[in-house]
């Protein structure tokens, strides 16, 4: 006699444990669709996120076109004398403008200044009013001055002399948040390049490259 193959039967009630063809596929339906729903998701949700971000720095723009206009009334000597109230270095303030220290005490005496550094001083103005009105940050000078990460000497200082101010405001207003993606968008290989004599780069459990303090 050949024995019949049937579904494979409990112990206790003679019925299947395995689901049914109708339901398997049921499953696996609704496990698609909601795989699709998340990408649908994830995609409107970057959408959202590059919109918001990218009005969000227009707007910012604006509001810095207006302070510059503003500062651009007063006299470069009136605004240089602003900026050494603030706390900041000479070197410094020369240095986030691209000229001399030695044009700067030019400046001061009220010689004159060519259109091009005279917008250029307005600008870092403009960028310090909004640090401190409208981010909060007290003492302007020292924050500028402090590393974003203990042990990698990049400053905001640095960040605004090479023309990333976007990203110093979005770290100034905790627009970004993690530091690490601060410097891999001002310079990607910072941990090879910035990292003090203090501190050793290595590579984690995760297989990326991270900092820490020598032994």
């Amino acid at each position: 006699m050949t024995a019949s193959v049937g579904p494979a039967l409990s112990s206790t009630g003679g019925k299947s444990f395995l689901p049914s063809i109708d339901e398997t596929s049921s499953t696996s339906k609704s496990i698609r669709e909601l795989n699709g729903d998340a990408a649908v998701i994830r995609a409107q949700a970057g959408d959202l996120h590059s919109t918001s971000t990218s009005l969000h720095h227009r707007t910012r723009d604006y509001a810095l076109s207006l302070s510059r206009n503003d500062w651009g009334r007063k006299s470069p000597a009136d605004l240089l004398a602003h900026l050494s109230e603030l706390g900041f270095a000479w070197r410094d303030i020369a240095r986030m403008i691209g000229v001399s220290v030695p044009a700067i005490q030019k400046w001061r005496r009220g010689e004159r200044i060519t259109g091009d550094n005279r917008a250029r001083l307005t600008q870092l103005l403009a960028v310090l009013e909004m640090v401190t009105d409208e981010y909060l940050i007290s003492d302007p000078a020292s924050w500028f001055e402090m590393p974003i990460v203990d042990g990698v000497a990049v400053t905001p200082i640095d960040l605004y002399v090479a023309g990333s101010v976007e990203l110093l405001l979005d770290w100034a207003s905790h627009h970004e948040v993690d530091p690490t993606v601060v410097l891999d968008k001002f310079d990607a290989d910072w941990r090879q390049t910035h990292v003090d004599e203090n501190f050793e780069t290595f590579v984690a459990e995760d297989g990326a490259l991270s900092i820490r303090p020598r032994h």
